[in-house]
């Protein structure tokens, strides 16, 4: 497949540790709820489903974020549960009450009746990812991403998003072995997932491990990080010369980064919790940071949003040989004031360029 060439490469530099002119900046849900435009889609569309399931308006969502902001990279606009909903869970979502399967994983049977979904069966994902990369022509990188195996496996089992994380855990200290089975499944369906993504067009890929932060250390080790190692070294890492970059992150793995940044990501995720510098610090340059402003600084005003923006940069400092890439340390919230957006990525473009030199 032939695409444009790229025109800001910014983000791929920084998560290959190169020398930037800036730290590039882009936003985890940047294509979401607190847009009018994508509520407007999301209205034509008809349901959540209806707009991730059709390309043509998962490019358009995709897109609106980048052309009210100039941020140095998009990213698919899709769901984390599309693998398990391939294989034949039932996804749904429910007005308030958000994601919710069919057919969760609550016996034996139906957890040794699970199996790799053939990709075939995800086709308007791909089919996304090639339309987009198109209509950007360049204009920036485009990030493809998967739910870590332990994440979806929360949703698969409990059936819907939950606080207690209770089916989960009962299975994971009765029944180890089933849990194994699920995780090793979902490991070998995110690789074949991301790599067909990348075969369509992403140019760099992002493991979300949400939930793994609820595990107790030890069995994040086993049931979390390992998989994500799985996935990373099946992946794509390289299309016609170009490396493809892999971010991980895991919400609440702060006490875990030297072993994350041991499985062979090229980047780590941090949530707010997470001193940047420390964390620079304690993988020694090793991988380049992604993070991690607290999503609710937003609502602040104006000045408060560019100071906190400032803090960041300054707390990761030097860019030496390491990289950065600005994010907030979660999604952006569905009430974040556009303006600030705005001023969000105006600082972090204009305050970084003293951190580099080129």
């Amino acid at each position: 497949m032939s695409f444009a060439a790229l025109k800001n490469d910014t983000f791929l530099k920084a998560l290959k540790r190169e020398s930037v002119a800036y730290t590039p900046i882009w936003l985890m849900r940047q294509a979401g709820r607190y847009l009018d435009e994508y509520r407007a889609t999301r209205a034509r569309a008809g349901s959540f489903m209806g707009l991730a399931q059709n390309p043509e308006f998962a490019t358009e969502v995709t897109l609106q974020p980048l052309d009210r902001f100039p941020l140095d990279a998009a990213i698919l606009f899709s769901d984390i549960l599309t693998v398990p909903d391939a294989m034949g869970l039932g996804l749904q979502f429910v007005a308030g009450e958000g994601p919710q399967f069919d057919k969760p994983l609550q016996d034996e049977s139906a957890v040794r009746a699970l199996a790799v979904p053939d990709m075939d069966k995800l086709q308007y994902v791909f089919d996304a990812v090639a339309m987009i990369r198109r209509e950007l022509n360049g204009r920036v990188p485009l990030i493809g991403f998967a739910g870590s195996p332990f994440t979806i496996g929360c949703y698969m089992i409990e059936g819907q998003g939950t606080r207690e994380y209770r089916l989960i855990k009962t299975m994971m200290y009765a029944r180890p072995d089933l849990l194994h089975h699920i995780l090793d499944i979902n490991a070998r369906a995110t690789t074949a997932y991301l790599n067909a993504q990348i075969a369509a067009g992403a140019q760099a890929v992002m493991l979300f491990d949400s939930w793994g932060g609820v595990l107790p250390d030890g069995k994040y080790q086993e049931f979390s990080l390992e998989y994500m190692r799985q996935v990373v070294q099946g992946l794509t890492r390289e299309v016609d010369g170009v490396a493809i970059p892999v971010i991980v992150f895991t919400k609440g793995g702060g006490l875990w980064l030297e072993e994350i940044a041991d499985i062979g990501c090229d980047a780590l995720g941090l949530d707010w919790t997470v001193n940047l510098g420390q964390a620079r610090r304690r993988v020694n340059d090793r991988v380049a940071l992604q993070g991690n402003m607290d999503p609710m600084s937003l609502f602040a005003n104006e000045a408060a949003v560019r100071a906190e923006a400032r803090r960041v940069l300054d707390s990761y400092g030097e860019v030496g040989n390491g990289g950065h890439v600005f994010n907030l340390g979660h999604g952006i919230s569905q009430h974040t004031p556009v303006d600030n957006v705005a001023a969000l990525v105006d600082e972090v473009h204009t305050y970084s360029r003293q951190f580099h030199a080129c």
